[in-house]
């Protein structure tokens, strides 16, 4: 059972500044010394990586597309272990969903998951009297949603807040805080540099979360928030455990895994550290920037999804750590790049050299591809054995020729195969969620403790 104070925030549709107050709020109560921990709904290890520091502990996702909705609750109550509020970051709109499945990957379904309260944040810059019939409409919708209150954005002067606050006491939706146009500036980093100014520690955005934190301590009624939240009733699940049924193996020591990060955390989920961990390794993480060499005794790598590629400079330039890179994949040592990794690995990106452990050349084009796929491992690897269909999750301007190996990584409906396996290589720019891939860390630690291969 687990019994942690939490709301979900959440927004009739994408940019009513709920990324912004939930980073504020979390950064708000965490200065008040309490113990706080902060969520995302969906693939987004951006957001996640700040509501993380805001929260001084991981940020994480909750997707169910990736995870399965099964596991939700689970990991909720892992990650809000001894917290004494939680807060959930929405996605979209709040009955939203990519796939068209609102019924269990919107918002409104983790809300529901999770036994939590709503609150919803509304962007009243061009509304009146309207609100009401708005959040009447979105608290009406499905009876099943425990919609607590909202909070009021961009409002214009204190007549405007008054005849907000008149319209929906009349609909009974108490109004958790109203914050002014100018209340929350855009002072984080620029999106293009993902997760990085997180994980890197950065001033900035430190800075930032800061400032937001003292915009909401200022407007928002965080006690009578606080007092919503208590009243949301424990969870019957319990918690997710990285532990395996027969638990980590000794047979060989504890295998040093390289893990692309920073100061501040990594590139991977935070789940992907733990499930490492719980399998026997020693996890060390490097910046893929600025660092030189790999970990001291290094015997796996593993390069999670959230590095940015915008930095696609940067890790050319560091060309002691690339040659550091080839040389581990070389001697046949496991290899596991999510995402821009891929792009890391090969010849070169937009002319610019690479580690060179793939025969591929990235360019950089217009426009994302971003979107789930349900994949099917083509090639057996520490990753999945062959046949296995799993989620995963695209984002990405650039693309590499050739798409595949030899020894294709994935395959999926309508697509041709995507990703290399090579040696103890696995790489590909699809991202799935290690929570949702049975054995993947107890594989991995297992082929580092194994003796290294002649040099390919």
């Amino acid at each position: 059972m687990t019994d942690v104070p939490r709301v979900v925030l959440s927004a009739p549709s994408s940019g009513h500044g709920t990324g912004a107050l939930s980073l504020g709020l979390l950064a708000a109560l965490a200065d008040r010394e309490l113990p706080v921990a902060g969520f995302k709904v969906g693939p987004d290890q951006v957001d996640a990586a700040y509501l993380g520091l805001a929260a001084g502990r991981p940020g994480r996702t909750l997707d169910p597309r990736l995870v399965g909705p099964e596991r939700i609750a689970p990991l909720f109550a892992h990650g809000a272990a001894g917290a004494g509020f939680a807060l959930v970051q929405g996605t979209m709109g709040l009955y939203d969903s990519v796939a068209g499945r609102p019924e269990s990957e919107s918002t409104a379904a983790v809300a529901t998951a999770l036994r939590s309260p709503v609150v919803l944040v509304v962007d009243v810059a061009a509304m009146g009297q309207s609100v009401a019939a708005l959040v009447h409409g979105f608290r009406a919708y499905d009876e099943q949603l425990w919609l607590g209150g909202v909070i009021l954005n961009r409002v214009a002067s204190p007549r405007h807040e008054e005849l907000l606050r008149e319209a929906l006491d009349d609909v009974g939706v108490p109004v958790y805080g109203a914050l002014r146009r100018h209340e929350l500036p855009p002072v984080l980093p620029a999106r293009r540099h993902g997760a990085a100014p997180v994980v890197r520690g950065d001033a900035e955005a430190e800075r930032g979360v800061r400032r937001l934190g003292e915009a909401v301590a200022a407007t928002v009624d965080l006690d009578r928030l606080l007092t919503l939240a208590r009243s949301a009733p424990a969870l019957t699940v319990g918690p997710w455990s990285a532990e395996s049924a027969d638990g980590p193996s000794e047979a060989g020591g504890r295998p040093v895994v390289a893990l692309a990060g920073g100061p501040a955390g990594s590139y991977s989920h935070p789940e992907t550290v733990e499930l490492l961990r719980a399998a026997g390794a020693e996890v060390v993480t490097f910046d893929p920037l600025r660092d030189e060499a790999l970990p001291a005794g290094a015997r796996a790598l593993v390069v999670g999804g959230g590095l940015p590629e915008a930095y696609a400079e940067q890790l050319s330039a560091n060309r002691r750590l690339c040659i550091a890179v080839a040389e581990l994949a070389r001697s046949g040592r496991p290899v596991v790049a999510e995402g821009a990794g891929l792009l890391w690995l090969a010849r070169e990106l937009d002319g610019l050299p690479m580690c060179g452990v793939l025969d591929a050349v990235g360019t950089v084009r217009d426009g994302l591809v971003v979107g789930y796929r349900e994949a099917t491992s083509v090639t057996g690897s520490v990753v999945a054995p062959a046949g296995v269909t799993v989620t995963g999750h695209k984002q990405h301007a650039a693309v590499l020729t050739p798409r595949a190996g030899d020894r294709p990584a994935w395959q999926w409906g309508g697509g041709t195969p995507e990703g290399f396996v090579h040696h103890g290589v696995h790489a590909s720019q699809l991202v799935p969620h290690w929570a949702a891939l049975p054995g993947v860390a107890e594989r991995l630690v297992a082929a580092a403790r194994t003796p290294a291969a002649a040099p390919a």
